[in-house]
């Protein structure tokens, strides 16, 4: 499952003003996800933050793998909505029913622009706001 850099997002609570945004994922012998999601607060040399909610696959229904619970606290799980995931597996786009938040992801820090731009087209013909979405910067 691996790391996946945040590049951009429609901030939760917790994420406004983040830089250096990381979310790891493992799956665990009873199909949990096992989520590591780390970040600096209000700046590169910023406060260094830890979360590790844990995620549950849902769509046992229909199953694609594509609808999660991430549990941050018990027993809250919040929808986590895989919307595109690419043929090579080195970019995403993550959302919710709801549109209030969304994680365009990629394998390394840097994403190429194009790619960023047609992410953010796909978000905005989902129902996104383009203006809400934030780019979160990586780097010293």
């Amino acid at each position: 499952m691996g790391d996946w850099y945040v590049i951009g997002n429609i901030p939760t609570f917790i994420e406004k003003g983040i830089w250096n945004a990381k979310e790891q994922y493992e799956l665990n012998e009873d199909g949990t996800i096992a989520t590591t999601f780390t970040f600096n607060e209000d700046g590169p040399d910023g406060e260094f933050k830890k979360y590790t909610p844990k995620g549950f696959v849902y769509d046992e229904k229909f199953p694609s793998n594509a609808v999660w619970g991430m549990q941050f606290i018990w027993p809250i799980k919040a929808e986590y909505v895989i919307m595109h995931v690419d043929e090579d597996y080195t970019e995403t786009v993550i959302g919710r029913s709801k549109r209030d938040y969304l994680w365009i992801m990629y394998r390394e820090p840097d994403m190429p622009e194009e790619r960023l731009n047609a992410l953010m087209d796909m978000a905005v013909e989902e129902g996104y706001e383009r203006e809400a979405i934030r780019i979160v910067p990586h780097g010293e």
